[in-house]
């Protein structure tokens, strides 16, 4: 199948880590021409290489997307170079494990502009050349605590949460412009951010990391992790041609993790 993203213009943030740099491979290996940030300069060198080895086109952009000050130098210069972004996908860091109670306001105030507020800056950045091409898609990487809230993920759950209504908001706004917007989500996808939060479960309850990944596993359907590309391959779906009657919608690619309907 063509997804039709042969001379479409991707940005990824967080292209660096397991789940934005299978995005980026995935979008790339359909054609299209990547920009992809993160702030781990040496991590997206090497997505950004492998994105070249396979013959595809990648530029790559030390960006941390909580930079607001930096977000106009950088857009202009992809605009200037290749006449706009077609493709947003907003993938952020998480924050660290904490309970919901508890937590002080300035670390809420952190997270929610660095988690939420970006996303929105950078979205209304790049929608007025989308709706003007009348092509757009716009996908954002959640948790899938917005749907099945994760003990001691307590700031993560709460500021996720904001991004699926926002996204549900714009997504009616701009449906008639040819531009999609929706919510991914992944269960347990093999990355360092699961290892990191099984190693510190572990840590938490007195287990080892093979005892808490049994566990989790066997809470599983598909009974594994999930492998980042799987998650890659289903952005790279939504970003297609193909996908332009699903807006507005909540992806869930989690082996079937998720209980409730």
């Amino acid at each position: 199948m063509d997804f039709g993203l042969k001379e479409k213009t991707a940005l990824v943030f967080g292209a660096g880590g397991g789940l934005g740099g299978a995005i980026a491979e995935a979008l790339a290996a359909e054609g299209a021409r990547l920009f992809v940030a993160d702030i781990n300069e040496d991590a997206l060198s090497a997505v950004a290489g492998r994105i070249r080895a396979a013959g595809g086109e990648a530029h790559a952009l030390v960006w941390d997307i909580a930079d607001t000050k930096a977000l106009e130098r950088h857009a202009a210069s992809i605009e200037e170079s290749h006449g706009g972004v077609d493709i947003l996908v907003n993938n952020t860091g998480g924050p660290p494990p904490t309970t919901a109670a508890g937590v002080n306001g300035e670390d809420w105030m952190r997270y929610f502009g660095s988690m939420a507020c970006s996303v929105f800056a950078v979205t209304d950045r790049f929608l007025p050349g989308m709706r003007a091409r009348k092509f757009g898609r716009i996908v954002t990487s959640t948790s899938s605590g917005v749907v099945a809230p994760i003990p001691n993920l307590g700031i993560s759950n709460a500021v996720r949460m904001s991004l699926v209504g926002w996204s549900k908001t714009l997504s009616r706004e701009v449906a008639r412009d040819g531009v999609t917007a929706n919510i991914i989500l992944p269960g347990r996808i093999a990355t360092a951010r699961i290892r990191q939060l099984d190693e510190a479960k572990a840590q938490r309850e007195n287990r080892t990391v093979a005892e808490v990944e049994a566990e989790s596993t066997g809470s599983i359907p598909v009974g594994r992790y999930g492998d980042p590309a799987e998650y890659g391959a289903a952005v790279a779906f939504l970003a297609s041609r193909q996908a332009g009657y699903i807006t507005g919608s909540t992806i869930r690619v989690d082996g079937g993790l998720i209980a409730s309907i």
